[in-house]
């Protein structure tokens, strides 16, 4: 009876073993995102000479992975992880290797912005070339694959010269669906006009546009010297913070007043602050590394802003943080310039 016992729950032992290791090392056509962490920008940025800081201003992350069965299962009891299908995360037939490149792509793009904006609020020497709008992928199925191709660069739009890629989404973003753009692009040199028509994404009806992932082409030069580290990490959506650490070690005074400040935001060489994706999941981890200011995209005072899901996530958490909205980096700036008359 013993034997007939132990040869039972070394069964179920052999076939929990395996269940586990399946359910670990099966991937599921899904992402799981889920909050990263606050991480200090002063050991990744460095102006030569720059000045120190008592305090910290930090980039937020989030944490991404492809689902396997326990990853899966787990994120759908919490409430702050979030579930992708494949096809949301990673363009069709697009690897992982080219997926982190591609972050790691717009990461640069972001670092150029915030210098070139950092210097210039700063007084300081920086030349900017603009090598024009780049495209990055064209949306299979959109109407824009049957006349641009990866690698066209965007000089023009319905004869407006266009140096930033947030220019021609704006732009864009007034059409509807049908109307017909012109589109001036240089194409391994030769230069050239297409019209697209405007139509719904497949996999995001009420949104319309021709289906091209774009980023601002510059090659930037500053003095003094900078260089900056950022590893792995990837994305636009540092450039506020890359921004205001870079103007801090710039100048003499410091922004941070000893404060831990953290945020989120895209960039452009404008100064103008753009909203991004996953900011509850921001915010918890902001939250989790005792951060005492975050700022957050207010997308011109819109009700369902980054900034208005930034707050409502800070009440559900129950977190002193403070959450300040800002369009520019010119208003976190000011916030900043101005906090020593604010209740900290």
């Amino acid at each position: 009876m013993k034997r007939k016992r132990n040869k039972a729950y070394l069964k179920a032992l052999v076939i929990g073993v395996v269940l586990a290791i399946l359910g670990t090392f099966i991937q599921l056509p899904y992402y799981v995102t889920k909050p990263g962490m606050a991480t200090e920008l002063d050991p990744i940025i460095n102006v030569e000479n720059g000045y120190e800081e008592e305090g910290e201003f930090m980039l937020t992350t989030i944490r991404l992975g492809q689902a396997n069965i326990f990853s899966y299962a787990w994120a759908k009891f919490q409430k702050y992880h979030e579930i992708l299908p494949i096809n949301h995360v990673r363009r069709d037939n697009e690897s992982d290797e080219e997926y982190t490149n591609r972050q790691l792509f717009y990461m640069e793009d972001s670092q150029e912005s915030a210098i070139t904006v950092a210097y210039k609020y700063a007084n300081k020497p920086v030349t900017v070339k603009n090598h024009g709008i780049y495209i990055m992928g064209i949306v299979e199925g959109m109407p824009a694959e049957k006349v641009l191709k990866p690698g066209d660069r965007i000089f023009a739009v319905d004869g407006k010269q266009i140096e930033e890629h947030t220019e021609f989404m704006k732009y864009v973003a007034d059409k509807k669906e049908n109307e017909t753009i012109n589109i001036e692009v240089d194409r391994n040199g030769e230069e050239k006009t297409v019209s697209v028509s405007l139509a719904p994404f497949p996999k995001d009806p009420n949104k319309i546009g021709i289906g091209i992932e774009l980023i601002t082409d510059l090659e930037v030069v500053a003095d003094p010297k900078i260089k900056i580290d950022s590893k792995k990490i990837g994305g636009p959506s540092a450039g506020l913070m890359f921004t205001l650490e870079i103007y801090n070690q710039l100048t003499e005074k410091d922004l941070t007043h000893g404060l831990r400040i953290a945020g989120t935001g895209t960039i452009n060489t404008k100064g103008q602050v753009g909203p991004i994706g996953g900011i509850g999941q921001k915010i918890v981890a902001a939250d989790n590394t005792d951060v005492d200011i975050f700022f957050a995209p207010n997308e011109n005072g819109a009700a369902d802003s980054d900034y208005r899901q930034a707050l409502e996530t800070a009440k559900d958490i129950k977190t002193d943080m403070k959450i300040v909205p800002v369009d520019t980096f010119e208003d976190a700036l000011h916030y900043l310039e101005n906090l020593d008359e604010k209740s900290k």
